[in-house]
């Protein structure tokens, strides 16, 4: 599939992609997010990936938000169809994803943008970020999770705040709220995000998928995180690993993963 709004890059076991709509601010249509969707799966089998960072071309906009000129017309059950199938084919996916996303955020994110970086599991933003949940505004809500996510990472009266008034706020209120886990100049971000992604994958990305798993677990309607850690603990043991990670530590010497 050659695609039409996404770069992509690999470096080592590090997976970049580059939303690549400039002219449109890189806002989401249906056509990116199935591209997504598609170097998402890719990405999940290739075995020398170990960690993704998703980012917006330029330097105005991570994800401006939805292509808005998509869905103006649309009924009501095309609209739910529109929220269903993106959290499916994207948002949902990206959280659940086996390897650790990181979000880049240059600029702004809004909207669906926001909402994609907070499906990410972890968020980096440049200092000249905005971010924010604008779709009152249209008169529409958030539809691809940001209903749900906001509230469990900044608590539910700021979400509230955010979602009713349609503001933005800068990368340093997003990082005291908890939004972001930290900002640092734009000109630094991708290194920032770079650098941390290497640390990440230097450990076992079958304890990370199993870490992943529980983390979300604990979120999740119906389980419970804390059985699901004992579980997840417990498969850890019968990988390849387990018994390489506690070999190398017996042998004093640095471990050699693979993800089995």
């Amino acid at each position: 599939m050659a695609l039409q709004n996404l770069l992509t890059e690999k470096i080592g076991g590090i997976y970049k992609i580059t939303i690549n709509r400039p002219d449109k601010l890189n806002a989401l249509n249906r056509e990116t997010i199935q591209e997504l969707n598609t170097v998402l799966e890719e990405a999940k089998t290739d075995d020398g990936i170990r960690c993704l960072i998703i980012t917006g071309s330029g330097e105005k906009a991570f994800v401006a938000g939805a292509d808005i000129s998509e869905f103006a017309h649309f009924s009501v059950e095309e609209g739910e169809e529109l929220a269903r199938q993106g959290q499916i084919k994207l948002f949902d996916k990206i959280e659940r994803f086996p390897k650790p996303v990181i979000a880049a955020v240059n600029g702004f994110a809004l909207g669906g943008g926001l909402e994609l970086a907070m499906a990410c599991h972890i968020r980096i933003a440049s200092d000249n970020a905005k971010l924010g949940l604008p779709e009152v505004s249209l008169g529409v809500i958030p539809g691809y999770g940001g209903t749900q996510r906001l509230p469990m990472l900044v608590g539910r009266g700021r979400a509230n705040q955010l979602i009713f008034s349609a503001e933005m706020i800068t990368a340093e209120t997003a990082a005291h709220w908890g939004l972001v886990n930290k900002f640092v100049p734009q000109a630094d971000l991708l290194q920032e995000c770079t650098t941390l992604a290497d640390k990440i994958s230097r450990n076992s990305p079958a304890a990370i998928s199993f870490a992943i798993e529980a983390v979300n677990a604990g979120f999740e309607d119906g389980k419970n995180g804390y059985h699901a850690e004992i579980e997840a603990f417990g498969k850890a043991f019968g990988t390849a690993d387990f018994k390489e990670g506690t070999g190398a530590f017996l042998d004093k010497r640095k471990p050699v993963f693979t993800g089995k």
